[in-house]
């Protein structure tokens, strides 16, 4: 009994060792293996890049105080209406209404409302050229209700093909002031937030993404010419125009020009002009008083399916189309025909009309320039040395426009009368407010550049035939111009 009692502990002795040595056998093995997976390599999670987005308070409270308001009035003069209306009883009326005292003409003050965004301590303001253009007295009104109007407020300069304007806030004060971004870096989806003031409600802010970059080819009434821009979709309505589009640092990327839409207003698709190109157009207008661009001297279209077809052109062919060349230009003195295709500006591939003129006109004058064209079946290279763009058209040409008594503006139609000039030739032939000029002496009219140029052509011509478009009516007009 005693040595069954002596067994049993021997083996219960044995096995607790045998245990024992086991078990730290095993725990070695798994701390080996920890080891060996923890030696691994793994793939680690990069740190996002730091960021110093603001909150949408944050941005708010930082840009509005730099958000203006821009009122501007003007006086008109408005004629009382001619009894020819009433013909053939014109002489009846004549007689009724000749002893009442009627006015031939009084002044009328037309208000128009819009945005400025403060880009400098000194009070440099950027807006639209159209929230200004034509006004007599601009006024600037402060997020806190200061006013400055008359000569507290300086027009530098304005810049019509851009759309851009820069006005300068006379005043010792400092003024706070809005950062300006870097609209290359703008990434299609970023948050933005659009302010100003729609329809007269100062300091209205709203948010959206960046829709599209690089839109061209806008039809927008009066322009402007030159289109690059950015879409969003943070909602812009009237009163918005000459706002800054403000990224996630609270930097302004873009100036607030217009909007697409059926309804007259937002509707998702708003446009603004990259700040980049703005801060261009400033220098420039500070420096010059105008903007100065590179001039080639053709007129454009863009290549289409149709074209190649009827060219016989490669279906994979890209460029533009030299419909026509100004006389006395560069292009003029240059191998330069009519019907050339423009395939490279400066070894650059040429996709549109837009990006041409972009080009063209982001090189200085005097440049000598190398376009690739295609002509006859083969690829030419043609050397141009540009000349400055001459001032805007509307400018250039303002004589013959006051001779004749029309003020007009390029729409998505052609050209459209916008004013006509009281006891002038064109009041007296008959030509009224929103007639769309579709023929000048037989010559298709579709831009402001055929208008002037027609105009000048014929400006020895003791009558010209306008046809117009009324509504859905067509008339031909002549037109007798003063001796």
């Amino acid at each position: 009994m005693r040595k069954n009692i002596i067994l049993i502990i021997i083996i219960c002795v044995l096995s607790f060792v045998l245990g024992f040595i086991l078990s730290s056998f095993k725990g070695k093995e798994k701390n080996s293996l920890y080891a060996q997976i923890v030696s691994q390599p793994i793939l680690e999670a990069k740190p996002n890049p730091p960021v110093n987005n603001l909150s949408f308070v944050e941005i708010a409270e930082k840009i509005i105080p730099t958000v203006v308001n821009i009122s501007a009035e003007k006086s008109i003069r408005i004629r009382t209406p001619r009894f020819e209306f009433f013909s053939p009883f014109e002489e009846f009326f004549r007689e009724f209404f000749k002893d009442f005292p009627l006015p031939k003409e009084f002044s009328e003050k037309i208000r128009t409302l819009g945005s400025g965004v403060i880009i400098s301590e000194d009070g440099y303001v950027i807006t639209n050229n159209h929230v200004i253009e034509g006004y007599d007295k601009v006024i600037i009104t402060l997020s806190d209700g200061t006013k400055f109007k008359e000569k507290e407020v300086k027009i530098v300069g304005r810049d019509p093909k851009t759309d851009i304007a820069l006005l300068k806030i006379e005043t010792k004060k400092k003024l706070p002031y809005a950062p300006l971004g870097n609209s290359d870096e703008v990434r299609v989806g970023e948050w933005v937030l659009a302010v100003g003031n729609p329809f007269g409600l100062s300091g209205t802010v709203t948010v959206g993404v960046i829709s599209a970059k690089h839109r061209t080819g806008v039809a927008l009434y009066g322009g402007p010419t030159y289109q690059d821009f950015i879409q969003t979709d943070a909602a812009i309505n009237p009163g918005n125009s000459g706002g800054p589009l403000v990224n996630l640092k609270g930097e302004v990327i873009g100036i607030n020009t217009a909007i697409k839409t059926t309804s007259g207003g937002n509707i998702g698709i708003g446009f603004a002009i990259p700040i980049n190109l703005v801060k261009k157009v400033k220098e420039d207008l500070l420096k010059k008083g105008k903007v100065v661009r590179g001039y080639l001297g053709i007129y454009l279209q863009e290549l289409t399916d149709e074209l190649r077809e009827s060219m016989d052109l490669p279906k994979d062919m890209e460029g533009v189309v030299i419909r026509d060349i100004i006389p006395d230009s560069p292009a003029s003195k240059a191998d330069l025909k009519s019907g050339d295709i423009i395939l490279k500006f400066q070894g650059k591939k040429v996709k549109s009309v837009d990006e041409l003129r972009f080009m063209v006109a982001e090189t200085p004058p005097k440049t000598k320039v190398e376009l690739e064209i295609y002509r006859d079946g083969k690829i030419r290279k043609v050397e141009v040395i540009l000349g400055e763009m001459p001032e805007e058209v509307s400018q250039l040409k303002k004589e013959e426009v006051l001779e004749i008594g029309l003020k007009v503006k390029e729409s998505k139609e052609g050209v459209v009368v916008e004013e006509v000039e009281p006891d002038s030739p064109a009041e007296e032939a008959g030509i009224q407010s929103g007639d769309i000029i579709l023929e000048i002496q037989k010559e298709k009219i579709k831009n402001l550049d055929d208008y002037y140029r027609t105009l000048e052509r014929l400006k020895e011509r003791k009558s010209i035939l306008f046809k117009i478009k009324r509504g859905k009516e067509i008339y031909l007009i002549p037109l007798r111009l003063k001796e």
